[in-house]
């Protein structure tokens, strides 16, 4: 298991095809995969904003992220909030998970929130999951792969081709990764 460790945004647990990516990412040990209860929290209620029959579901795909990623919920962190500044402080308890759990990066697509000047004061980076994603396949292709093609196989109502699941990443703003990954099309 790498020791390099991610925390995931709220942002990019959802959509769910974003999220089982990382999920299955996260398993290959390739990195750290860590989030809060907190993170959860603010997932599933956007969610549920959508979809409020989904709340029962979401109770359990909740449970299911934290069996399949050993160690993955970060606490404690609550106490460094308040020293720290955010362009949203609503944004805060992000930081201060990472900064405990020593985590590289922050994986999100809301960049401007986590300026670059005031995450390098902790040590931290954050990363657009098209960013995050690319890095993994440049270092790990084979275990990207072969997560990508866990995804696929797990997706059964309706199942995906290949090009179809690489088509929903792509809508999602993973144009880069998922132009790399169209190189190993043969092995999703």
């Amino acid at each position: 298991m790498s020791q390099f460790t991610a925390v995931f945004d709220a942002c990019v647990l959802y959509p769910a095809p974003l999220r089982d990516l990382l999920l299955h990412l996260a398993t290959t040990g390739i990195f750290r995969a860590r989030w809060t209860h907190r993170i959860h929290d603010e997932w599933t209620r956007a969610v549920i904003a959508k979809r409020p029959e989904l709340a029962e579901a979401l109770a359990r795909t909740r449970e299911l992220m934290d069996e399949a990623v050993p160690d993955c919920i970060v606490t404690g962190y609550e106490g460094l909030e308040a020293s720290l500044t955010l362009p949203d402080p609503d944004d805060r308890h992000v930081l201060a998970a990472a900064i405990l759990c020593h985590a590289g990066t922050i994986v999100t697509y809301n960049l401007r929130d986590f300026p670059a000047d005031i995450l390098a004061t902790h040590g931290v980076t954050a990363q657009h999951p098209d960013e995050f994603i690319l890095h993994a396949l440049d270092l790990h292709p084979g275990a990207v792969c072969a997560a990508v093609k866990a995804q696929r196989e797990s997706l059964r109502a309706p199942p995906r081709t290949a090009d179809e699941l690489l088509d929903t990443l792509q809508s999602m703003g993973l144009a880069e990764s998922v132009a790399q990954l169209r190189r190993y099309i043969d092995l999703l």
